[in-house]
């Protein structure tokens, strides 16, 4: 290919209109992906805070019941109490001291009633738990099994259109170097500003492509001799003639073809 210094007007925007049809296609695929790349991120995510979440859940319930364990064992604690100071009390010499073994048995057993009130509400936590847990774990398998899909449909379009896309991103380079820094600056400052990304528009019936707004019939023919770089006053976009634009299409299909 020729060096920028060589290009003359026309081969200018024969290069940049090039540079747009390639860069076209290549929004073109990365539109056929749209957002199903940060879908499947977002699905990982999900998938990986419920994981956490279950795993959290599942904590819960070997601390609950190692609490249920202990009160328990407690109880038990409590009951060999009791009949140690109700044994205690058939050997006593006085009232003090049988008052006395008898505040110990009371707060034993009070002491039991409250474990057993703490079981109770324990139990019921378990219950809950393990509601939410299933919950939890059905959701979590609908959305594993939905971000499997979302992988592999992502996966398919990938080797459908990566080859293609490297192709055309390495196509756009070689066409970027051709271009002169201000007028490519210009081009990508205007690709970046409009929705459809087009920089570069042929003039279809008296308007620039994609306008409603028409152009002088003087600016058609300084367009068509192409001998300067014209803009669309309105919209700011490059544009060309509908014979070299028609020629570049022709020749990129063909380009394409190959893929």
């Amino acid at each position: 290919m020729a060096t920028t210094k060589e290009l003359n007007v026309e081969d200018k925007l024969r290069a940049i209109y090039d540079l747009q049809i390639i860069d076209s296609r290549i929004d073109e695929i990365r539109n056929v992906r749209g957002e199903l790349p940060l879908e499947v991120e977002d699905l990982e995510d999900e998938v990986t805070g419920l994981s956490t979440r279950l795993d959290k859940l599942k904590s819960d319930l070997v601390t609950i019941e190692e609490q249920i364990k202990n009160k328990k064992n407690a109880i038990d604690d409590h009951q060999a109490a009791i009949k140690k100071y109700t044994a205690q009390q058939k050997e006593v010499r006085n009232n003090r001291e049988f008052n006395s073994l008898t505040k110990e048995v009371e707060f034993q057993e009070l002491e039991i009633q409250l474990a057993e009130k703490q079981i109770k509400e324990l139990k019921a936590s378990i219950e809950h738990k393990k509601e939410v847990i299933a919950n939890s774990k059905e959701k979590l398998d609908q959305k594993t099994t939905h971000l499997k899909h979302k992988k592999a449909e992502l996966s398919d379009i990938m080797a459908e259109t990566q080859k293609e896309e490297a192709f055309l991103i390495e196509k756009s380079a070689e066409y970027e170097a051709l271009i002169e820094e201000r007028l490519l600056a210009a081009y990508k400052r205007i690709r970046s500003s409009v929705r459809n990304g087009l920089a570069v528009v042929s003039i279809e019936r008296g308007a620039s492509a994609g306008s409603f707004f028409t152009i002088p019939p003087q600016t058609q023919v300084e367009i068509a001799a192409r001998k300067k770089i014209i803009t669309d006053e309105h919209s700011g976009r490059i544009l060309v003639d509908a014979s070299l634009a028609e020629e570049e299409r022709e020749k990129m299909q063909k380009l394409f073809a190959h893929l």
